[in-house]
């Protein structure tokens, strides 16, 4: 009935504005505590609209975040309460907290902000990427093969930060028009150089299993989750041999669109729960924490989905299997690494420690893995990422007082100016 329908879009509509009133009331005295930002003082920031539920998206940038700030003030700009307050008790940087638009102008009419840096694809971006005199640069919050690194939205940044040869290819293959070339700069990975944390777990001999599925996806050609179909066999199969230990990480979204799915999720936690009980010493892990990095580097080898988590662990130049999709419109594309992926099927799934056996050994795949580690990342020496990270920073940087001066000038340059060609190029 209409009038049952709109009677609970008024009980949603006033549960969300009580909610959100809460959030509020917690949110300024902690917003209080934080040291105010002096006029002028922002010169870099992280723009992030979305709610705490993509919070993985922007949790992974703060190690890096950290380390540029030492050099340049570096500031995240919250819009949402959820991820706000996950923010101000969490990020290792400044935050401003702009849930109006009113506010986000206050706050850039009081700062010279140089560059912006967007993690996502929030439709709010384009609330701060009306402003110029700044450069907006999508660093997004992965690199993978999936078709959202590929998306036409890569055009309405004036750059992107992307991760190596493979993703300029990528790029040039897919989008019309689009001049790579100049707009997306590599960086590598530079998440991979502080990939480490404390281990729940008392190290010992057994074969370390980081499984790391993502959610079940929004539409078919997305559908790369893979617990409802690999998940539980491959979990079963780990536990019982006595000389495995699982790491279960699962997309934070996972279930949130398919109920089978959640209900595949839950029981994968509680066969873990019952073995660790069963065994004590087995000390498997169901890691849901906002730290990301030990995991990977922990592991003796992965099992992922197409997601970007097949590419942080292509970073640290470990063993990693991919789960082939079992929905039939899934899109794939063999182009790149997958096409040289060691992939575990459905079917495979209940052979699985025979299959993951077989990668730990193989020195074929240990080569060809390591082909695909430099091809989309470069050089992975640590620290190398992290110093093509602050260069690329420091180009834009340079690139904005040169337009700077250009733009307050008296003189407007032609084009026929060198001074007025592309800030990147004059930079060297």
């Amino acid at each position: 009935m209409p009038f049952r329908r709109d009677l609970a879009t008024a009980r949603k509509l006033v549960v969300e504005a009580l909610h959100a009133r809460r959030l509020q009331r917690r949110l300024w005295p902690l917003y209080r505590e934080r040291e105010r930002l002096e006029r002028g003082e922002a010169e870099v920031v992280v723009y992030f609209a979305d709610s705490d539920v993509n919070m993985y998206q922007i949790r992974q940038w703060y190690a890096p975040l950290a380390e540029l700030h030492r050099t340049h003030p570096v500031t995240i700009i919250a819009r949402h309460p959820t991820a706000a307050l996950a923010l101000l008790q969490e990020s290792p940087v400044p935050i401003v907290y702009a849930r109006k638009v009113a506010q986000l102008e206050d706050f850039i009419d009081k700062q010279e902000l140089r560059v912006v840096l967007y993690v996502n694809q929030n439709a709010k971006n384009f609330q701060m990427m009306r402003y110029g005199r700044m450069w907006h640069v999508f660093i997004n919050h992965g690199e993978s093969d999936k078709m959202y690194m590929t998306t036409n939205q890569f055009k309405a940044y004036d750059y992107a930060f992307v991760a190596g040869d493979a993703a300029l290819e990528r790029l040039g293959r897919v989008l019309w028009d689009y001049d790579f070339d100049k707009r997306a700069i590599p960086i590598g990975r530079p998440q991979a150089d502080h990939f480490a944390g404390a281990l729940p777990y008392e190290p010992d001999d057994r074969t370390v299993v980081l499984y790391a599925p993502t959610w079940e996806g929004d539409r078919p050609a997305a559908a790369y989750g893979s617990i409802a179909t690999h998940g539980r066999e491959l979990v079963r199969a780990l536990t019982a041999t006595g000389r495995h230990r699982v790491i279960y990480r699962p997309h934070p979204r996972s279930g949130v669109l398919d109920e089978e799915y959640g209900r595949a999720h839950r029981e994968i936690v509680a066969e873990l729960a019952r073995a660790n009980a069963a065994d004590p010493g087995a000390q498997h892990v169901f890691d849901d924490g906002p730290e990301m990095g030990w995991q990977l580097a922990a592991a003796d080898i992965a099992v992922c989905d197409i997601s970007a988590m097949v590419y942080d662990r292509l970073a640290t130049g470990k063993p990693i299997m991919v789960t082939r999709p079992a929905h039939p419109e899934a899109s794939v594309d063999e182009s790149g690494y997958l096409g040289a992926a060691e992939w575990l099927t459905v079917e495979g799934a209940a052979d699985a420690v025979a299959e993951l056996d077989r990668v730990i050994g193989s020195s074929d795949a240990q080569e060809r893995l390591q082909h695909w580690v430099h091809r989309h990342f470069g050089d992975t020496a640590p620290g190398a990422a992290t110093a093509r990270f602050h260069a690329a920073i420091e180009r834009l940087l340079e690139a904005w007082d040169r337009h700077a001066r250009l733009h307050d000038a008296t003189d407007v340059p032609t084009a026929s100016d060198p001074s007025s060609q592309h800030p990147l190029r004059q930079a060297g």
